[in-house]
């Protein structure tokens, strides 16, 4: 499969430059949700590839991800080595060139997903008086709140109170208490400071409300934590025997496997990082490196993988230039999908490559037509020649003195013999380049095919890493919205937790009030508070539970099936929109060995499918440390 087989689609991507840009994603600290003031960089084209979720750089935070990737397994086990957060100046780096990472300030508004020299648009909202002011108290109030920010993270296993907060300014800043105060108070209040696993040193000031939260996931064990913090009392309803909805750790003798969520992604932004300084979780970096297998059991070729991995990426860049430049999201009125696209722009390139074969053969037949022209010219210069070489000899034995006229018939004989010596030797070189351009021509010509069959089985095991990333077939992903979180991915080496991701919400539920074993079946509610009525998994016993508020952080797929009723009925545009999201399955298995046979150094390995209907089917296999061996 030659590179330039790709199609017209995947040539427009590139040659227009507006895949990537700047201007089309927001500029540098552009204000707007998630990530405030992220800065992206594209790579030695200026193009923002995305690349196969296998071996995908993120290119929000390159110069982090160098730097992490560079540590060793022994420092990425090490809790202090996350974030990596300071300024360095590589050895092997070309002269004059710094690389940059976030650290103090900076490093701790990126670490709480902020600018940190702009204000995000809530707290525009919530310091309205100091929006309106120079740039001199905004400046200032970026300070103290960075400032803040840095304190919490420097000690996150202990509460940050306001006072310890003044305490921690410049000299310059302590004048300016009370707008301390106020944005300690706006950070607590938004999650961004005091939350997770840490000890508590003053007073809670209780007060009235009183909370359920519905499902102990780790989003119902963090806002049970954060309500409680505040005064609240708080209750979670869970209908498992166990906290951590989705995160589920298999433990058998030495044995440890995540069956449900097993891998931190990234930890530069992600407010994991705070977790596990506090909880110490023992964490682990996964290698990238995922070498292909097909069923015989051979290793793919690694040109083939890496160029059929190429050729996936420039697949998806058309598929992004499809979507956002040209607009094809419907058709007949239906949206498009991922693989709807993927599979249209496939048929192109197939077409583009028999419309190559067809426009060589033309090329190949007008060599010849013009090789045969050229010969036929030869044969006729030759016999010329020989015509004009008799009168030329006749002309040439007439004795001298000759007459005028012989003389004229000699000389005008001997003109015409040369000028067709020069017609037939430049026919002779003409003939000569084009047997050359006929050789080259039909020794080098186009693809038969776009994809052969095993290059198709390869990208097929790419696509189905892509629906193992999104726990869906490709023909169910929307082709305008399927990558809109991958602006907000977080920085770093992708982790698993040693000791079991199931650590986490553990630790999340202590000190909570959680009722196990208590399945909702309907909530009822007004602007006055609600009751939830609860069905025992054990013995089958009805309970109904009163409160001010309640909280429901049950999965999508719950509320998809329509098993937890609401009275009165949700708002109909919230319905319509529970059901047009989608909810995806993925199924995990977990095999145990008595020894380990594999290579330890490599985590994971890729099975490639024969058949595209079957390409999902235990196409990655996590090995090694992901699936931990305590024996």
């Amino acid at each position: 499969m030659a590179e330039s087989d790709a199609g017209n689609v995947v040539m427009q991507a590139e040659e227009s430059g507006e895949l990537g840009e700047l201007g089309e994603l927001g500029e540098p600290g552009e204000e707007g949700d998630g990530f405030e003031g992220t800065e992206m960089w594209p790579d030695a084209e200026g193009i923002f590839r995305r690349q196969s979720q296998r071996k995908k750089p993120r290119v929000e935070y390159r110069e982090m991800d160098e730097q992490l990737e560079r540590l060793t397994d022994e420092e990425a086990l090490s809790t202090e080595k996350f974030p990596v957060l300071e300024y360095s100046s590589e050895s092997e780096q070309s002269e004059g060139e710094e690389e940059w990472t976030p650290s103090g300030l900076h490093g701790a508004a990126f670490s709480s997903r902020l600018s940190a020299t702009r204000m995000s648009k809530l707290e525009k909202r919530c310091f309205s008086d100091i929006d309106r002011q120079d740039a001199k108290n905004q400046k200032a109030f970026l300070y103290i709140r960075n400032r803040i920010l840095q304190l919490w993270l420097d000690k996150p296993k202990q509460e940050l109170t306001c006072d310890m907060a003044v305490a921690g300014m410049e000299h310059a800043y302590k004048n300016n208490e009370a707008l301390v105060r106020r944005v300690h108070a706006y950070l607590t209040r938004h999650g961004l400071i005091n939350f997770g696993v840490y000890k508590v040193t003053s007073q809670v000031k209780k007060n009235p409300l009183r909370v359920l939260v519905i499902g102990a996931g780790v989003a119902g064990l963090t806002a049970a934590r954060q309500l409680q913090s505040f005064g609240s009392e708080v209750v979670i309803l869970e209908a498992r025997d166990r906290v951590g909805g989705r995160i589920g750790t298999f433990r058998k003798g030495p044995y440890i496997a995540d069956l449900g969520a097993m891998v931190v992604t990234g930890l530069g932004g992600n407010p994991i990082s705070v977790l596990v300084k506090q909880i110490g979780m023992e964490l682990y970096k996964i290698r990238q490196k995922c070498p292909l297998y097909e069923s015989t059991g051979q290793q793919v070729p690694k040109n083939s993988d890496d160029m059929v991995e190429k050729e996936f990426n420039r697949l998806l860049e058309a598929t992004t230039y499809l979507s956002h430049e040209l607009d094809v999201n419907h058709v007949d009125g239906m949206p498009v999908s991922l693989g709807h696209a993927l599979e249209l722009i496939i048929k192109l390139q197939e077409r583009q490559v028999k419309e190559k074969q067809i426009s060589h053969c033309k090329h190949i037949l007008a060599l010849h037509s013009q090789l045969s022209a050229t010969r036929k010219q030869l044969s006729e210069t030759e016999q010329q020649i020989r015509e004009t070489h008799t009168h030329y000899e006749t002309a040439r034995n007439v004795p001298e003195p000759r007459s005028f006229e012989d003389e004229f018939e000699y000389r005008c004989c001997h003109r015409d013999l040369l000028a067709h010596f020069k017609k037939f030797d430049d026919l002779i070189e003409q003939q000569e380049k084009l047997e050359l351009q006929l050789v080259e021509a039909e020794g080098n010509g186009p693809s038969d095919v776009y994809l052969t069959a095993k290059d198709r089985q390869i990208l097929d095991w790419h696509f189905a890493n892509l629906e193992f990333a999104n726990a869906t077939p490709l023909r169910t992903l929307s082709l305008k919205h399927w990558d809109q979180d991958d602006d907000f991915e977080f920085a770093g080496n992708h982790l698993t937790v040693r000791t079991g991701y199931s650590l986490l919400p553990s630790s999340l539920s202590e000190g909570l009030d959680i009722r196990l074993n208590k399945a909702v079946k309907k909530v009822t509610y007004k602007a006055s508070g609600g009751a939830v009525t609860t069905v025992s998994t054990t013995s089958g016993k009805s309970e109904t539970f009163e409160a001010d508020v309640i909280l429901v952080t049950v999965p999508l797929g719950v509320l998809k099936e329509s098993t937890l009723q609401f009275d009165p009925p949700l708002p109909e545009w919230k319905n319509v929109v529970i059901q047009r999201m989608g909810f995806g399955n993925l199924n995990k298995v977990v095999l145990c060995f008595d020894r380990c046979f594999w290579n330890p150094k490599v985590n994971l390995f890729g099975h490639v499918a024969s058949t595209t209907a079957s390409r999902g089917e235990l196409f990655l296999e996590p090995k090694g440390q992901l699936v931990w061996s305590c024996g």
